[in-house]
């Protein structure tokens, strides 16, 4: 009586084997760190990690160790103090075609990581996780609202048969409006009045006899502006975030004109600062092959075109009429070109897109068409001793091809330097075009939210409680209470192993829920140990209570575990960020405890009591 067969200790033994070898790069932490990535068409080499680690000794500053993997470089620190500083030494040694990022890099041993065991991520709240403060820059949202009035005031110009000469962007703000007379000016005007709402007219104060108009916006119509642009920047960049794969991410407002972004538990934050920071868009424009582009470089650019370079360095005229932008395209996914090979991107416009490309197209066909890819960057530099921020705007020509044929919803765009930048393209692409441009004005790890001398402090109650548990039952059960704190130890590392395993991220409620599942846990023996101890009072033998305890008690411990269960899977459905958190490790403690608290005591009883004549039980 009350033994088991040979393969449940295997079993048992098992799975406890896995459980501590997945719950110890827990004891390891995270070493801070940088991580740098390259940047576009940039790649991570030898040269780039001895001029990394020359820049850092010359600067007198020590590293732990560097490593190349997943095309990233990680340079390891002892203090966080340490890894700023470097930080600002290694971006002024590699300059803008690499990403430089703070990281907290797990200090796991590589036989434990040959296993595939790493440590689980902690959440923002206890730490391991990256704070960005972002900011919309409103101006460029402006400028692109009124380009495109810009346009549309051109065409409806057009369509009136209004005679103008120019609108351009007014140096004071809004448009101005030049026409051919009087008269024109005053059916211009009466067009915009009907036609555009949303514009206030005015007839400028200038020396010049000239025939104008200023149209600008008016305020509400510039507020709300602000506040769509704001509004869809932060879609833009949840639907980022998704594509990084992030767990319970924080993307709020703050303010009129910036977002806070928190990722807890990301690993790669190069990654994640060049995707989030990034503003990547294409044009679709034509290409000027009416003018010289020799005059267009001496300074003599035609009045309806622009001068671009190409990724090779030559210079190309295009047309400033923008035929088609990112906001039309709904998805993109990179690939292989069948015609030469190389990489390339398939992009999938919206319904207005297609019906504008099939046109445009359609009449011109024989011509060549520009695709212009765009970025908006910003980068800290340190002047005179304080940071100075410095906006910087990528424009260049990635691919300029004649058109064969009409196209339609779907086409691709080739001219890409390697499949890596076509990924990222096809990412950001997927993801959306921002609004307006975003910047990154602050970056940084976040420790405790509520201090490190309070988590300390928490931490430090857990564990006197674990103790005085463990006290309470070893006094009041004796042997069989010295058996239920190990299956309590156990229990533990299990549910650590288990959010390792999963890559979960434990918050302060994820921590509640530890705390009430290892109350849960020792619920389960009280009441296996005093059904026993009733077994015994009633007249049984040993043996027959020990048997008879684990029995009749299962019932009411499923019962209560399996009601819990449930309103976890309630939560964890139905619950965000922290509450899914406290969901996650409830349902696995719940799990866990019904493993160690059954399994695990009955084996060791088993094995301490099974198949001898015993007089009495020390319970």
């Amino acid at each position: 009586m009350n033994r088991y067969s040979l393969w449940k200790y295997i079993l048992i033994l098992f799975l406890i084997g896995m459980g501590a070898l997945f719950a110890l790069p827990n004891i390891y932490g995270k070493d801070p760190a940088l991580q740098v990535s390259a940047a576009r068409s940039a790649e991570i080499s030898e040269l780039t990690e001895f001029q990394v680690t020359n820049a850092l000794e010359e600067a007198g500053i020590t590293y732990k160790s560097t490593s190349v993997a997943n095309e990233s470089l990680i340079v390891r620190f002892n203090d966080e103090d340490t890894q700023l500083k470097a930080q600002d030494v290694v971006k002024k040694s590699l300059g803008n075609n690499y990403v430089v990022a703070i990281n907290l890099a797990p200090a796991t041993p590589d036989w434990l990581a040959k296993f595939g065991a790493e440590p689980m991520f902690l959440g923002l709240d206890l730490r391991g996780g990256v704070h960005f403060l972002m900011e919309v820059d409103m101006e460029a949202a402006i400028a692109k609202a009124n380009e495109a009035y810009m346009s549309d005031l051109r065409s409806k110009m057009r369509e009136n048969k209004i005679r103008y000469k120019t609108i351009t962007l007014n140096n004071d703000g809004g448009l101005l409006i030049r026409f051919k007379n009087d008269g024109e000016r005053e059916s211009g005007e009466d067009l915009i009045n009907k036609s555009f709402p949303d514009l206030d007219v005015t007839n400028p104060e200038s020396n010049s006899d000239e025939a104008q108009l200023v149209a600008t916006m008016k305020e509400q119509v510039v507020l709300d502006t602000q506040k769509l642009a704001l509004q869809q920047n932060i879609t833009t960049l949840r639907k980022r975030v998704n594509e990084l794969g992030v767990a319970e991410p924080v993307i709020q407002q703050q303010g009129l004109n910036r977002v806070v972004v928190q990722l807890p538990g990301v690993q790669d934050t190069a990654k994640a600062k060049n995707i989030l920071g990034a503003t990547a868009t294409l044009e679709f424009r034509l290409v000027d092959e009416d003018h010289d582009v020799q005059d267009a470089v001496d300074g003599r650019v035609p009045a309806g075109s622009r001068l671009y370079k190409e990724r090779s360095g030559f210079p190309i005229l295009l047309q400033k009429q923008v035929m088609l932008t990112g906001d039309s395209i709904i998805d993109a996914a990179s690939g292989i070109d069948s015609m030469n090979g190389g990489p390339d991107v398939t992009i999938t416009l919206d319904g207005r897109g297609a019906k504008r490309m099939s046109k445009f197209s359609g009449d011109n066909v024989g011509k060549r068409l520009a695709v212009v890819f765009i970025e908006n960057k910003i980068e800290t530099t340190v002047e005179n001793g304080e940071k100075v921020q410095k906006k910087e705007i990528i424009e260049e020509v990635i691919n300029a091809a004649v058109i064969q044929e009409q196209l339609g919803k779907r086409f691709h765009i080739t001219g890409l330097e390697s499949t890596k930048e076509a990924r990222t393209l096809a990412l950001l692409l997927r993801a959306g075009a921002l609004a307006a441009p975003i910047y990154i004005i602050e970056e940084r790890t976040v420790g405790p939210s509520l201090g490190q001398d309070n988590i300390a402090k928490g931490f430090d109650s857990v564990k006197i409680g674990f103790l005085l548990v463990l006290v309470f039952m070893a006094i009041y059960y004796k042997v069989f209470g010295l058996i239920a704190n190990v299956a309590l130890a156990l229990n533990l590392v299990l549910i650590v192993a288990m959010l390792s395993l999963l890559q979960a991220t434990l918050t302060l409620p994820g921590i509640a829920g530890i705390v009430l599942t290892v109350g849960m846990a020792v619920d389960a023996n009280v009441l296996i140990f005093e059904r026993i101890r009733e077994e015994i009072r009633n007249g049984n033998s040993p043996q027959a209570s020990i048997h008879a305890g684990y029995e009749k008690a299962f019932s009411t411990i499923a019962d209560a575990n399996i009601t819990t269960l449930i309103a976890a899977l309630v939560l964890f459905s139905f619950g965000t960020g922290p509450i899914k958190g406290f969901a996650v490790t409830l349902s696995l403690g719940i799990i866990s405890s019904m493993f160690t608290a059954i399994m695990v005591t009955r084996s060791l009883v088993n094995l301490i009591y099974g198949g001898r004549r015993l007089e009495k039980l020390k319970i």
